[in-house]
């Protein structure tokens, strides 16, 4: 029977070998004159950790293990949330002045319009915990947990539209094209498992008619190699497509395809040195793995009667937020370095009263249980967990003030953040009586990624990644550690 790794042996010409091994000789001289003086980033990921990451990485002690994104696509509206403005109680229906707007840029949906009447958060707020955290009334299951989160005030960012925006809190840019926060975070610490990827995704079920679209991208790898994009788990059939045997496989056989096949995907890689052909023998790897590990991660069978209590019956049901945040658990017990959820429905240009308090009631009790439920098992302190969109909303009314909705706002807003690191109990940062514009302690997306990067034990400047002859990494120029948010 024919032998396809001699034949392909036998076939390289002479002018092949020579070119291969010079190419080679020529690299490993390269390396010893060079190497000292590159950065821990941009050497090879270290041979000696069968989970990947980078040699010296972390730069030092970390606070959190892993992070847990919920990521939640639309923009809330910020005052009728966290930021409680009594203020606007008296300013209600004022036309907001231009002094306050500022010669702001205006989305095309309400640059049009002729005045800007100032709205009121139709909902009460209401001081909770020990630390006297305001918090809406649509949150009840969160006022629980509110000791344990710090909520960020002073967001902003510079993208107005929720793609560009979006694309910008997930890679540090605007522009497409660069790697994910988890991308990074998986090539840089690796990861705690081989059973599972170190970067896993899922999206909650969409009930708004005008939810933004999510593409693959924004959680893809960039220009670093594809084993680092995010593995996506889907909530309908199969968790992750094409994993199962085809009928009438077994075990035995696919194994001894996949030793077969790795062979020639070393042979090919010998010869050109491409990494994606690395990648393909790790991803096969981790498929054959994962034909085990995901149907345990995902039976929730296991789970005490006490889970369901605190997630809510909706946890039995797959693709909620709160079936999201349960298995987000069990994914970090699993040892899964970032976990992002994806859920939309947030952009309400319309009808605020009638759609915000559903997106509330969808995201308020799983997130609330998520934090409960890690501080129970002594995961908090060392899990990251972060809850925000891409932009704010504004103040003023979009359309009719009878059917108020908001419109995209980039200069303030809020998130939350909590565990790994983070103090709790805490609100940062200020706006003014219009929450409109910052007026305390500025957090910029860069800062936001430099500061998750220090919580994961990373020197955000010496994550770096060389492409095309240009150091890249995540922050890019930018970023500061904001320190006043740490525990």
């Amino acid at each position: 029977m024919s032998n396809p790794i001699l034949d392909s042996q036998l076939l390289e010409n002479r002018r092949q070998f020579f070119g291969r091994t010079s190419t080679g000789i020529g690299v490993a001289a390269l390396a010893s004159l060079l190497g000292r003086d590159l950065p821990a980033a941009q050497q090879p990921p270290r041979a000696d950790a069968r989970f990947g990451g980078v040699e010296g990485i972390p730069h030092f002690a970390p606070k959190a293990k892993r992070v847990i994104y919920l990521l939640q696509s639309g923009a809330p509206s910020q005052m009728d949330l966290f930021d409680y403005k009594p203020s606007l109680e008296k300013l209600h229906m004022s036309e907001l002045p231009d002094s306050i707007r500022g010669g702001q840029r205006l989305t095309g949906m309400t640059a049009g319009q002729k005045k800007f009447p100032v709205i009121k958060s139709p909902w009460k707020f209401r001081q909770h915990g020990q630390s006297g955290t305001w918090l809406s009334e649509l949150l009840p299951h969160m006022t629980s947990v509110v000791d344990d989160i710090c909520v960020v005030k002073s967001m902003h960012t510079e993208a107005i539209n929720h793609d560009p925006a979006i694309t910008f809190f997930q890679s540090g840019h605007q522009q497409p094209g660069r790697p994910s926060i988890g991308a990074w975070l998986s090539y840089g610490l690796g990861s705690e498992t081989d059973n599972l990827p170190s970067f896993v995704v899922m999206l909650s079920k969409n009930t708004f008619h005008q939810a933004q679209p999510l593409y693959d991208r924004l959680w893809g790898s960039g220009f670093l190699p594809s084993r680092f994009q995010g593995v996506k788990f889907r909530s309908q059939g199969d968790p992750v497509l094409y994993l199962n045997d085809p009928a009438g496989g077994d075990d035995a056989s696919r194994r001894a395809m996949l030793d077969r096949l790795a062979k020639l995907n070393e042979l090919r890689e010998q010869e050109i040195g491409d990494p994606e052909i690395t990648t393909r023998i790790a991803q096969y790897e981790m498929a054959y793995r994962m034909q085990t590990s995901v149907p345990e991660l995902v039976d929730i069978s296991d789970e005490p009667e006490s889970t369901f209590k605190l997630y809510g019956e909706e946890a039995k049901q797959p693709a909620t937020h709160a079936a999201n945040c349960l298995l987000a658990r069990r994914l970090a017990e699993r040892g899964v370095r970032f976990i992002q959820i994806f859920h939309r429905g947030w952009d309400h240009h319309s009808n605020v009263q009638k759609y915000l308090p559903t997106l509330a009631q969808q995201t308020d009790q799983g997130s609330a249980a998520l934090i409960a439920d890690l501080k129970q098992r002594d995961m908090l302190d060392d899990t990251l967990v972060i809850w925000g969109g891409e932009f704010g909303r504004t103040v003023y009314s979009q359309g009719n003030p009878a059917s108020f909705g908001r419109d995209h706002h980039p200069r303030c807003f809020s998130i939350w953040m909590a565990g790994g690191g983070i103090k709790p109990g805490f609100s940062y940062g200020e706006t003014d009586d219009y929450c409109y514009n910052i007026t305390k302690n500025p957090l910029h997306v860069h800062d936001f990624h430099a500061t998750i990067l220090h919580c994961l034990g990373i020197d955000h400047e010496r994550l770096i990644y060389r492409f095309q002859g240009r150091d890249y990494r995540l922050t890019d120029v930018h970023g500061h550690v904001v320190k006043d948010v740490l525990a």
